[in-house]
């Protein structure tokens, strides 16, 4: 007769990612972190250094815009090309939405720069209104490029390893096996 309850059993383990890989797969978490040091960037570099220098304005926006898309090409590594579509529109209003939520945080706190000044509460609408746009244009350009750019390498990067089957399989958009589709080398000579 046939033991509906074996005697021993298994013990089956999952392996947890670790940390900051479970950050970099979640798309809140990812928005989250990215809005919040973005725009505390923001605020210490409108408030500290050499506003009149050229080099500290190009340098320092050139450092949070490559943190900002840095985060988001981090995030959306971990994906499909296809799910980019989605993912990188979300990523920015997420992160935008981050990003004003804090800025009205530190303008009620009157910590929130505005150029010379510190910005008001009348500030802050015209201010998220231009954050929304500049991000979600921003991320969605640059997801677009990103994406031409990761698959276009890999199809290099396939015909490289001799592997037409594989590249034609991607081209049409299907997984069908690369062995059955493609005929042995020497069989046709």
């Amino acid at each position: 007769m046939m033991e509906f309850f074996p005697r021993q059993s298994i013990a089956w383990r999952i392996e947890q990612p670790h940390a900051l890989r479970r950050m970099t797969i979640s798309l809140p978490a990812m928005a989250l972190v990215t809005g919040i040091v973005v725009r505390l960037w923001r605020s210490y570099v409108l408030t500290h250094g050499a506003p009149d220098s050229w080099a500290w304005v190009g340098g320092t926006f050139l450092a949070g815009a490559s943190f900002l898309f840095l985060m988001c090409a981090v995030h959306l590594a971990n994906f499909t090309l296809r799910s980019w579509t989605w993912r990188a529109p979300l990523f920015s209003i997420l992160e935008a939405g981050t990003e004003i939520g804090m800025s009205l945080v530190l303008t009620a706190l009157s910590l929130e720069p505005l150029g010379a000044d510190k910005a008001e509460l009348s500030d802050w609408l015209p201010t998220a209104i231009r954050v929304l746009f500049s991000r979600l244009v921003g991320i969605v350009i640059f997801a677009a490029v990103l994406a031409v750019v990761v698959s276009v390498l890999r199809r290099i990067i396939l015909a490289a390893d001799h592997r037409s089957s594989t590249v034609a399989a991607v081209h049409r958009g299907t997984t069908e096996n690369s062995a059955a589709a493609e005929p042995a080398k020497g069989a046709d000579q």
